[in-house]
């Protein structure tokens, strides 16, 4: 019961108190409010820069554990920069001539996991370290001399709202309140918990904590990129989850979240009761950015080994989503699920499908797709699973064979002109440090196309 009493007042009571507005400009690594306006400012200088230890990465994460805590326990309000849901900017992608605006928080990954779980928690962290720390190939590719890590510092990384300023409305719908107050309270049953895959786990403040944020993040993920064209999660892909119930390490899914959100149009606030209440939820939902133009198609590409069976599910004829969220979805045949959903573009794969068979499948699935669907944004889970060596894929591509399918993904819609968002998917092994590597692999491929194509220079 205390446990209980704790969650409801974390979760509820500060949520729906959070307000709206935007934060005036500050220092040359921020933007301020009118960026489209003004002229773009001179890129970032990164050559005086040294990669930190492993040391200093994880004091600071301790610090800025230590101050979430003091802070969340504090009654003042978040606030939501020009209609973004984030607790902190990072850098200006105007200023940035290195990578693409990145979003992270340092409670991804729930801490004091079970060593031997299935589901490897700290890749989220290891992730991020990765990009802190490891040089980047792709970056050398460019400039021989450049042995930097590709991200500089930790308040490089966007970072999403807090969970106790997250308000429960950005997730339902799609997500059905019930299932949703459940599981926020840690009273999902036994079974439900089973599902899931993280049985006991389900109930801890810090999972449920972690599986919001996840949600959180790929909602600023998806602004982002609508915002600058390109963007990247270092989590996100909670593909199995269904509106009534998690699956397979997924609680709830953040590609319905985000689509939802980024749908929603002007003529459904006439049905909104906000009471007159200027802070009430529906009102920060109202001045939530949602792009410049109207979004009204969002199209999934799901390359994680597994089939997305949950986003599939809210597309289906009569819910909400039906004609707003499409779903391209490539996953081998013979893997679980073993009951699988109907995406819109369903692409089953043989057991020990290699580079080749790969990409050319994608190539042409991925060109009929974005030919009928004409989304005005793109989320691509970019799964590391079908890696040949990947602990539960029976696909066989390689670590070039995964670079070229996120490059030929990415590459493919910013030349479209389309707004691509990314989230990292699946991806197992027993070294969480060698898995993680590769979840980076999607932030260096996004963050070369950043380069290529010098998408800090356009304009909003």
């Amino acid at each position: 019961m205390h446990r209980l009493i704790i969650i409801h007042v974390f979760f509820y009571s500060i949520s729906d108190a959070m307000m709206i507005a935007s934060r005036s400009a500050g220092g040359s690594r921020r933007h301020g409010n009118n960026i489209c306006t003004k002229l773009l400012p001179d890129a970032h200088d990164y050559s005086s820069y040294l990669a930190p230890s492993l040391t200093q990465v994880q004091h600071e994460i301790q610090q800025k554990r230590r101050l979430h805590q003091f802070t969340s326990s504090s009654k003042s309000t978040q606030l939501i920069d020009d209609g973004l849901a984030a607790s902190r900017i990072g850098l200006n992608p105007h200023q940035n001539t290195r990578h693409a605006p990145t979003v992270y928080h340092e409670h991804y990954s729930c801490p004091n996991w079970p060593q031997k779980h299935t589901f490897p928690m700290n890749k989220f962290a290891q992730t991020a370290y990765s990009l802190l720390t490891d040089r980047d190939d792709l970056l050398q590719q460019r400039n021989s001399d450049d042995d930097r890590p590709l991200i500089h510092s930790m308040d490089d990384f966007y970072r999403p709202l807090e969970v106790a300023n997250f308000p429960l409305s950005f997730m339902t719908p799609p997500i059905h309140s019930d299932y949703l107050h459940k599981f926020l309270s840690g009273s999902l049953t036994k079974e439900e918990c089973r599902q899931i895959g993280f049985r006991e786990q389900t109930s801890r403040p810090e999972l449920i904590e972690r599986t919001v944020l996840e949600v959180a993040g790929t909602v600023l993920t998806a602004q982002l990129a609508l915002r600058y064209g390109l963007s990247c999660n270092v989590a996100g892909g909670t593909h199995h989850a269904e509106a009534n119930k998690g699956k397979g390490f997924t609680i709830l899914n953040d590609l319905a979240v985000a689509s939802r959100l980024m749908t929603w149009s002007n003529d459904e606030y006439d049905d909104l009761d906000t009471d007159g209440d200027e802070n009430s939820s529906n009102k920060i939902l109202k001045k939530l950015y949602r792009g410049n133009t109207r979004v009204g198609r969002v199209l999934v590409v799901d390359c994680d080994v597994h089939q997305g069976d949950g986003t599939a599910t809210f597309h289906y004829q009569g819910n909400l989503l039906h004609d707003k969220l499409f779903t391209l979805d490539l996953h081998a045949e013979n893997n679980w699920p073993f009951e699988k959903e109907t995406p819109t573009y369903d692409v089953p794969l043989p057991d020990g499908c290699t580079d080749e068979e790969y990409l050319s499948v994608l190539s042409t699935s991925l060109e009929k797709a974005l030919n009928e669907v004409q989304p005005q944004l793109v989320l691509y889970n970019a799964g590391v699973d079908p890696f040949h060596a990947d602990k539960l894929g029976r696909l066989s591509l390689s670590w070039q064979g995964l670079q070229d399918r996120d490059l030929h993904v990415i590459q493919t819609c910013v030349e479209r002109g389309l707004h691509v968002a990314c989230v990292v998917g699946g991806g197992y092994s027993k070294d969480v440090r060698e898995v993680a590597q590769r979840h980076a692999l999607v932030h260096r491929v996004c963050a070369k196309v950043w380069r290529d194509k010098e998408m800090w220079k356009r304009r909003c």
